[in-house]
């Protein structure tokens, strides 16, 4: 088959997989028109990760198809691997060797002579800002030079489409905004995007459209103006210093809103949705707080957040169970099933 330059850059039809008795994925529809950013958010387990393997050819599907830049992921994976690169929560560089190194030997891997892999690596090196490291191993790199070199290496073969599979998990937050901004210049020079992410934010920040996953299965699509307008209206939002009092606060604001309160018990943080009212459920709040008499702090009216949709759209957080950075190996596949009964009782 010809590459295809009309339809979109990936396009995913009713994909499933399973491992043992646990659903990956259950049927997901994806399209990236060319050029752009789509954000897959969801919790750990909710199947981003099998989705991406399975688009880069990693993991064979067991059920509907997928097409990368028209070529399909499992019939011709070949041409699915010219036209694509992959970074990832497991960096794939080589521990051992210097940072130019890495990117020099993946040029050869690319069918590259040495000159032009010697000059490729210099110019990552350089858009990456590891020039000044590039002779050291990769191992006395921090987390976040690491991460850059990873996506520096995805890069070596200009591919037409990027897979970052939750690319900033486990960095400080400057390492983060680091990455950002190499993600918008990317996305400037024309690259197709699929981005995994556990964080709202990042999505919010750096997709044209986000797709969210829960349980293998897509839940809701849109920009993140679309999915916060699923909300419906700003949130009323305050935190009780008396962790015992939540019940009572949940009780006080339940009639001044468009919707469930929602409580997190760690922090005391309660947050309510008001639709359209406005200022005038904030006075509400204000009287009903009062009424029952619970101490708040920091009483304020805000747009809804990506959080937000995620807690309306699943009736739970975005980030389940594990905190961010900390990955245990065997968890994660495991945590699919638990969930599901979890959110189901």
């Amino acid at each position: 088959m010809a590459h295809n330059s009309g339809g979109p850059a990936i396009l995913v039809e009713g994909l499933t997989k399973s491992f043992g008795n646990v659903h990956a994925l259950r049927g997901i529809d994806l399209a990236v028109p060319r050029g752009t950013v789509l954000g897959v958010l969801g919790p750990n387990g909710a199947g981003k990760t099998t989705a991406v393997r399975i688009l880069t050819t990693l993991l064979e599907p067991d059920g509907g198809r997928a097409l990368v830049e028209g070529y399909d992921v499992v019939k011709q994976a070949a041409a699915v691997r010219r036209s694509i690169g992959l970074a990832g929560q497991s960096a794939a560089i080589q521990e051992e060797l210097t940072g130019r190194e890495n990117l020099e030997i993946i040029g050869r891997l690319y069918h590259l002579k040495w000159p032009e892999a010697r000059t490729r690596a210099s110019e990552l090196l350089e858009q990456f800002g590891l020039s000044d490291a590039a002779d050291r191993a990769a191992k006395t790199y921090s987390g976040g030079m690491q991460r850059r070199l990873d996506l520096a290496a995805s890069l070596v073969g200009r591919p037409r489409v990027l897979f970052l599979d939750e690319p900033t998990t486990g960095l400080d937050p400057r390492s983060r905004l680091g990455m950002w901004e190499i993600i918008r210049s990317l996305v400037a020079s024309g690259t197709t995007l699929l981005l995994t992410t556990q964080y709202l934010d990042e999505a919010d920040e750096l997709a044209d459209e986000i797709v969210v996953i829960d349980h293998g299965k897509v839940i809701a699509a849109g920009t993140s103006e679309d999915l916060k307008g699923k909300v419906g209206g700003d949130v009323i939002e305050f935190t009780v210093p008396d962790r015992t009092l939540i019940t009572n606060a949940l009780a006080a604001t339940a009639r001044i809103g468009e919707g469930e309160p929602h409580a997190d018990p760690e922090t005391g943080v309660v947050s309510a949705p008001v639709g359209g009212r406005g200022s005038d459920a904030l006075v509400d709040a204000v009287r009903a707080l009062d009424a029952a008499g619970i101490q708040t702090r920091g009483l304020a009216l805000r747009r809804p957040s990506l959080d937000d949709v995620f807690l309306a759209l699943t009736g739970h957080a975005a980030e389940e169970e594990e905190p961010a950075g900390r990955r245990r190996g065997r968890k994660k596949k495991d945590s699919s099933p638990m969930d599901s009964e979890r959110t189901a009782s």
